[in-house]
């Protein structure tokens, strides 16, 4: 079986296309590796790019990721609504076939500490690569964001774990690590307003929520969904507010769900669900499975699977949703070939 490593890394820019562009461009050019995605996001001022190759590939093409993005992206004129921490944001490993988690693992530290110590820009291993259960979670890494990363950086209990101590103010910090599939997944709301899409997120994350009591005590609500950790904002772009979800679990809460859940809260407060879309790529599970849930009983062929879940889940809403190009298992049988 052929070793196969998925890199997805979240750059902090998604404006300037042709900046963009050229790091995928560098990434393309090694050996051994293959790119499959560029999702940049405008309102984010993000991209997503997928590439799989073979590890030793791979392991070179995403330190090179992390370099180019240091290079040229300036961490203090940065503005976006999507959180993060620095110019190659995160820096995730899944491992495709051929090579275990623990193999993952050693594979991504090895990239964090040349990351850390060629670069100078502090790196945090995170989820299966994490050395601590405080810097398992991304959302814990990348509190405070950007801005407050220099005083993180004073606190030892924040100590890099790879890298130097001291803030890189032009790069900012890089979070590193192996974990399994996870799915990115925002929810198109016919609203601008931002203070309803936050109310949503707060309910169905499985963090949920935090209320002051009569007596001052703080109490946390969970939130209705296992495996989901959700934000709300308003996308310029649009002309919307969206529920912008990761899904880390899709067998504890498959991406239907999630939709169905955003439907239910939107009605509460007089809101319809116009679509939804799906960030980078999605693995083909993901939609036959929503596609079973919407149609009907019996036997229904793969690509009309496919149909359904994107009709019922309206992933055309704010652009063509092209399903050779955005479902993982497709384009790998063109890496394969």
């Amino acid at each position: 079986m052929k070793r196969i490593v998925e890199c997805i890394p979240n750059i902090s820019e998604g404006r300037d296309l042709d900046l963009v562009w050229a790091i995928a461009d560098r990434i393309a050019k090694v050996k051994g590796v293959k790119v499959l995605d560029i999702d940049p996001g405008f309102d984010a001022n993000r991209t997503v790019i997928t590439f799989v190759g073979t590890p030793d590939a791979v392991s070179k093409a995403s330190f090179i990721t992390v370099k180019e993005a240091s290079e040229l992206i300036d961490m203090r004129t940065h503005h976006g609504e999507h959180p993060r921490i620095g110019a190659c944001d995160v820096l995730p490993f899944v491992p495709i076939s051929g090579i275990s988690m623990e193999e993952t693992v050693a594979l991504s530290r090895r990239v964090a500490k040349r990351i850390g110590t060629e670069l100078d820009i502090p790196v945090y291993c995170y989820e299966n690569s994490a050395f601590s259960a405080l810097k398992r979670d991304l959302a814990s890494c990348r509190a405070g964001e950007y801005e407050g990363l220099e005083d993180k950086l004073n606190n030892p209990i924040w100590k890099p774990d790879y890298g130097p101590d001291k803030f890189n103010a032009k790069s900012g910090a890089t979070v590193v690590g192996a974990r399994n599939f996870l799915v990115a997944f925002n929810v198109n709301l016919d609203t601008g307003s931002l203070k309803i899409a936050e109310e949503i997120a707060k309910n169905i994350r499985e963090s949920g929520k935090v209320i002051s009591m009569d007596n001052g005590e703080k109490v946390r609500i969970p939130g209705r969904l296992k495996n989901v950790k959700a934000i709300g904002w308003y996308m310029e772009q649009y002309k919307r507010a969206q529920v912008s979800m990761n899904l880390t679990n899709i067998d504890v809460t498959p991406v239907h769900i999630a939709y169905n859940e955003v439907v239910k809260l939107a009605s509460e407060h007089g809101v319809k669900v116009t679509g939804s879309e799906l960030v980078g790529m999605v693995p083909l599970r993901a939609l036959m499975d929503a596609g079973r849930f919407f149609g009907n009983s019996g036997e229904i062929p793969e690509n009309e699977l496919v149909n359904i879940a994107v009709e019922r889940l309206g992933l055309d809403d704010i652009r063509p949703f092209e399903p050779q190009e955005k479902i993982l298992e497709y384009s790998l049988m063109r890496y394969f070939r």
